[in-house]
């Protein structure tokens, strides 16, 4: 087993970006451990929320079904955290699950939406204190 690939954390944002994900891992037959795939419901700080808790919750878990149902190998571990920083949320699972890497495809979006919000693939590799492997998309399946 690839030692980087021995313990990952996996952040999706949604079942579509789960389904990717598992794919872009599967596309590199890798020999991959324990995998912790994390959703953030992020917070808005003290503002009203876009959608409810339930709603996110119930978004998460199509999420995760929708990764378990693609990815063909790994242990797969489940975990929602509530963050108004998705990044800080992603990383400090990283380091509670003593993690070897960070594995992600980045996200669509244009320039006017990455600096909207803050180009989270961005601070993810340069903020990150161990490995991000960026996977690329497939999407022709």
């Amino acid at each position: 087993m690839s030692t980087l690939l021995a313990r990952i954390v996996v952040p999706v944002a949604s079942e579509q970006d789960a389904i990717e994900t598992a794919r872009a891992l599967d596309a590199h037959d890798a020999d991959i451990g324990h995998v912790t795939v994390v959703y953030v419901v992020e917070k808005a700080g003290g503002a009203a929320d876009k959608a409810s808790v339930e709603q996110r919750e119930e978004a998460a878990e199509e999420a995760f079904d929708a990764f378990e149902g693609v990815l063909s190998s790994g242990d797969v571990d489940r975990r929602i955290v509530y963050d108004t920083d998705v990044v800080d949320a992603v990383l400090d699972v990283a380091d509670e699950e003593r993690a070897t890497a960070v594995v992600f495809t980045p996200r669509e979006g244009g320039r006017f939406i990455r600096l909207f919000t803050g180009d989270i693939a961005l601070r993810l590799v340069t903020e990150a204190d161990l490995p991000v492997v960026t996977l690329p998309r497939h999407e022709d399946e």
